[in-house]
């Protein structure tokens, strides 16, 4: 195995400007990669917790085994994108943790401002095809860990 530079953390600073939208692109892991995301139960339980964590509203998202990719949008400019992570991967952690006590999130996230009205179309279609890039489907709509639960607009 190559020995690959760490990578550095981001700076998550998320700028919420008037009259414009705000779309971040935010991918979350699990701790070591665990691979335990692509369940029923994992998917299940991240759509209510995104639904209860309502300050930042999640558009669309896929699930993988071992991180989850999704797009959010604020809608209490009093609630950072920082502190929206830390709270839902909270609320996941407690009970996913009773059918499985080894799970952890891995610390920190990475996050992408989008910042022209495409961006949200290409990355979507990035995101949409790490199923099949991973090997785990042929066509990326036959993959069951995703969806939208909100549609994000880019007025």
């Amino acid at each position: 195995m190559r020995n690959l530079p760490e990578r550095k953390r981001p700076v998550h600073r998320v700028i919420i400007l008037p009259n414009r939208p705000t779309i971040v692109f935010v991918t979350v892991c699990t701790h070591k990669r665990l691979r335990c995301l692509a369940s029923e139960q994992a998917h299940a339980l991240l759509n209510d917790v995104w639904l209860k964590a309502d300050s930042w509203q999640v558009g669309r998202y896929v699930v993988m085994p071992d991180h989850v990719h999704l797009f959010a949008a604020p809608t209490d400019p009093d609630v950072d994108l920082e502190r929206w992570v830390r709270y839902w991967k909270s609320l996941f952690s407690r009970p996913y943790q009773k059918q499985m006590p080894t799970f952890r999130w891995q610390s920190g996230y990475w996050d992408t401002t989008l910042r022209w009205f495409d961006s949200y179309d290409q990355k979507w279609e990035y995101v949409r095809l790490n199923p099949v890039r991973h090997g785990l489907v042929q066509n990326p709509q036959d993959w069951p860990y995703q969806g939208e639960l909100n549609v994000l607009a880019w007025f």
